[in-house]
């Protein structure tokens, strides 16, 4: 079992930047795949990014260059800089783990994953 809780979000103008952060507790840490996800109201949930357990990462191609995603593994933490927001970032944004524990991206897209409680983003134009 793995419990997510994440904070950071909050109100920003375009042009801005957000700080997310992901506290992760139960299995070890370092094992496994982490990431982020976000949802916009009346759109599906979508993958914006994943970090693995040894530091790789990958991107939606909308976030590309404009976010950055990383971890510390002493604190058990995920980290979303997120810059050059647009309003179209406005979502609640969930920090994600692949429910197998899995390591990969697609481990962690594919589904089904443990879901933090969700953070809001709203960009204002």
């Amino acid at each position: 079992q793995v419990q997510l809780v994440e904070s950071g979000g909050g109100l920003v103008q375009a042009g801005g930047s957000l700080r997310l952060s992901c506290a992760a507790s139960g299995r070890a840490f370092s094992s496994y795949a982490m990431g982020w996800f976000r949802q916009a109201p009346g759109k599906e949930r979508e993958f914006v990014s994943y970090v693995g357990w040894s530091g790789s990462t990958a991107y939606a191609d909308f976030v590309k260059g404009r976010f950055t995603i990383s971890r510390d593994n002493a604190k058990n933490t995920v980290y979303l800089q997120m810059n050059s927001l647009k309003p179209e970032d406005t979502a609640v944004y969930y920090c994600a783990v692949p429910l197998g524990l899995g390591s990969s991206v697609s481990d962690l897209r594919s589904g089904p994953q443990y879901w933090g409680q969700g953070t809001q983003v709203t960009v204002s134009s």
